[in-house]
């Protein structure tokens, strides 16, 4: 099964910081962007296979709001479980 999600990134100083609007809980960081991309992955992954997921926001799409005229870069970000 592969689930789909919207990872967002940001450059903040020296670090990028990733998270899934979809996911409470999963976001991450890392020096480069792809670096940032497997943390989250990985950060996805262990979300999912526990018991504990967070309920989304009642407005998953506030982070579009939130970075709005921010330099950030949103993509697909697909998760096999």
């Amino acid at each position: 099964m592969e689930n789909r999600f919207t990872a967002v990134f940001q450059k903040m100083d020296k670090w990028w910081i990733a998270f899934v609007e979809e996911l409470p809980g999963a976001n991450t960081q890392g020096e480069t962007i792809d670096e940032a991309r497997e943390n989250l992955k990985e950060a996805v992954e262990l979300l999912l296979k526990s018991d504990n997921i967070p309920e989304p926001p009642l407005d998953c799409k506030m982070s579009e709001r939130e970075f709005a005229g921010k330099d950030v870069i949103r993509e697909e970000l697909q998760i096999a479980v």
